[in-house]
């Protein structure tokens, strides 16, 4: 990796460590409440809240599900702007194939849902798994390059260039290249809002 990306990553990790410390700090949760709610066990938030690990895309989601926020939001630090630009070089890479695939974070809100827009190359022989959700969210992808496989709760749905496929993502899904070409999709991910317990599979209310 190069020194550019070794600094991306070192800051990736840095601003999900400040940013999992201060919204459990608010909330006045232990780190076995947080483990708890979250599904994450208490050893890998201590490495999470301590910059010692780059954690995985799944564990992201859990993290971010039990305390209501988005991704985005663990990413770097909340800043009131009406206008924001980024460029997708900048955006961090979440999930890394075997082959070379990727997935890129563009961007996200927090308000009044939970939106994320994901960039996905995945190479031929690569594929993502992703388990449940919180209940009520919802994906939209979009293909650009090439054919996609979607599997939701076992069932496969073949997607081609051009077309979009919207489904409940509260339940097993996947996404892998139909063919042999390298797919290329976007993604929307749609959760309300509200703080997840893994726990009791319900959702409380949003801090005010």
């Amino acid at each position: 990796m190069t020194d550019a990306g070794t600094g991306r990553v070192s800051a990736v990790t840095s601003a999900v460590a400040g940013q999992v410390r201060e919204l459990r700090a608010a909330r006045g949760w232990s780190f076995e409440e947080l483990a708890g709610r979250s599904g994450v066990s208490k050893g890998m938030l201590v490495q999470i809240e301590g910059a010692r690990t780059n954690p995985s895309i799944g564990t992201l989601c859990r993290v971010a599900d039990a305390f209501g926020v988005s991704i985005a939001r663990l990413l770097e630090p909340a800043e009131e702007r009406s206008v924001r630009i980024s460029a997708s070089a900048d955006a961090p890479v979440l999930w890394r194939g075997e082959r070379g695939g990727m997935a890129r974070l563009l961007n996200g809100t927090a308000v009044p849902d939970l939106v994320e827009l994901w960039e996905w190359r995945l190479e031929p022989g690569e594929a993502h798994r992703s388990p449940d959700h919180p209940r009520g969210t919802r994906e939209i992808l979009h293909v650009l390059d090439g054919a996609a496989t979607v599997t939701v709760d076992g069932v496969d749905h073949d997607v081609r260039a051009g077309e979009t496929i919207e489904f409940l993502a509260d339940r097993e899904h996947g996404y892998r290249p139909a063919g042999t070409e390298p797919l290329r999709l976007m993604m929307v991910v749609v959760t309300p809002s509200g703080e997840w317990d893994r726990r009791t599979r319900s959702r409380g209310p949003r801090p005010s």
